[in-house]
């Protein structure tokens, strides 16, 4: 079940509530009993066990032309 992030806006106070999906966009009391909060944005990354990345690579010919020697 997901997690939603809360901030309450009468006490400053951030805490999650875990719910269905279905009822994300219902209200939520803090901790302290106050109705005054708003749903924060949330993000997450995920980290997998794949490759390394590969490093770049530089162009091949050497020199700013290309051509070996500079203009």
């Amino acid at each position: 079940m997901p997690n939603y992030s809360f901030r309450c806006r009468s006490c400053g106070d951030t805490f999650e509530v875990n719910r269905p999906m279905a009822q994300s966009s219902d209200p939520a009391s803090c901790p302290s009993g106050h109705d005054d909060t708003v749903k924060l944005l949330t993000t997450f990354a995920t980290v997998g066990r794949g490759a390394a990345p590969t490093p770049a690579t530089q162009p091949a010919g050497g020199g700013c032309c290309g051509g070996g020697g500079c203009c």
